[in-house]
């Protein structure tokens, strides 16, 4: 019996409304335009709410349900086709029900198993980790694996430009919202790249989280804890060490070298920090993949508007490696894939 392989088949993403610049910023929130390039590097990034006013324009659930409609539209499937459906986030619309739920419903996948994994930018990956372990064991035959963000509802703005520090301000610029999805398929369909291998470890022993993401209830909504905290120092120096420990656990682990690797999807934290990544990675033919300068860091909405963008590129057989690094605390994890 020939052992099952698992194949990406299509991509889909959404990124919510139009995208806003660092000069809008920098009116809004009194963000310096030269420091938010300068520092962080990203140019725009997409929001679903309307930070003038404050409204909700699209929820998790609505970009979600968006990209994953596109994704099975480029496969061919209809929703009925899906077996499973697993989801990767930080930042669901409600604690309960689940957003992987509200999403299925919309789009009329019924009587599957569903999964919605917590995690930042390592949930994306840790998706497809858990489709690709179901679709080995057999236990399904098309899986959809979403991942997104909405990052903006924890920024508030009505407060005088000026008052914040810029160890505050740097989620204004660095962070986006957005969504992504995925078929993957035992069977070869549409893109048929196979995903040969995918890594998740948890490498944050007795190590301080480098971002935490808090939440509320009505008991504690008055403290004065902060929603979003970032040590943007901790990441730099942590981040790139991590991405190179990735790139060669996947490598050996493969046997491939680096001059096999066509294509390389470095993580994706900020425009600035994603480029130094770029040109410190051992892979000097490989073309990069990065999109964060223009679409922001949307969590685990990045891999896939990275892997959409792979296929555009990727024509005839060749080799990838995608590696994304969680520093809420600390996971490294990555994604090799192989077209023939």
């Amino acid at each position: 019996m020939t052992a099952p392989t698992v194949h990406l088949a299509s991509v889909g993403t959404c990124l919510p409304g139009d995208p806003v610049d660092n000069a809008t910023l920098a009116k809004l929130v009194g963000v310096d335009e030269t420091w938010a390039e300068m520092f962080i590097g990203n140019a725009t990034r997409h929001f679903t709410v309307d930070l003038p006013t404050g409204e909700v324009r699209h929820t998790l659930a609505d970009i979600a349900a968006t990209a994953a409609d596109r994704a099975l539209t480029q496969a061919g499937l209809e929703p009925y086709d899906i077996d499973c459906v697993v989801m990767g986030t930080a930042t669901p619309d409600q604690l309960m029900p689940a957003t992987v739920n509200l999403v299925a419903d919309r789009l009329g996948i019924d009587n599957v198993p569903t999964y919605q994994l917590q995690s930042g930018c390592a949930g994306a990956v840790q998706a497809l980790d858990v489709a690709r372990t179901m679709l080995l064991a057999e236990r399904c035959g098309t899986v959809l694996v979403i991942g997104g963000d909405v990052c903006a509802k924890h920024l508030e703005t009505d407060f005088a430009p000026g008052s914040r520090t810029s160890a505050e301000l740097v989620n204004y610029v660095l962070f986006g919202d957005g969504a992504g999805a995925a078929v993957l398929s035992n069977e070869a369909l549409g893109h048929r790249v196979v995903i040969r291998q995918v890594l998740n470890r948890l490498v944050g022993l007795g190590r301080e989280p480098g971002q935490v993401i808090d939440w509320f209830g009505l008991g504690d909504r008055h403290t004065d804890r902060t929603a979003v905290f970032e040590d943007y120092k901790a990441i730099e120096e942590a981040v790139p060490a991590l991405a190179q420990q990735t790139f060669w656990e996947l490598m050996e682990d493969l046997g491939w070298g680096t001059d096999e690797l066509d294509f390389l999807l470095p993580p994706q934290l900020s425009g600035r920090m994603s480029d130094r990544i770029s040109d410190s990675m051992p892979a000097p033919d490989a073309r990069r993949v990065n999109v964060v300068r223009h679409v922001g860091n949307n969590g685990n909405a990045l891999p896939f508007l990275q892997l959409e963008e792979l296929l555009r590129q990727w024509d005839g057989p060749g080799r990838a490696l995608a590696v994304a690094i969680e520093s809420s605390k600390w996971i490294k994890s990555g994604v090799a894939l192989e077209r023939s």
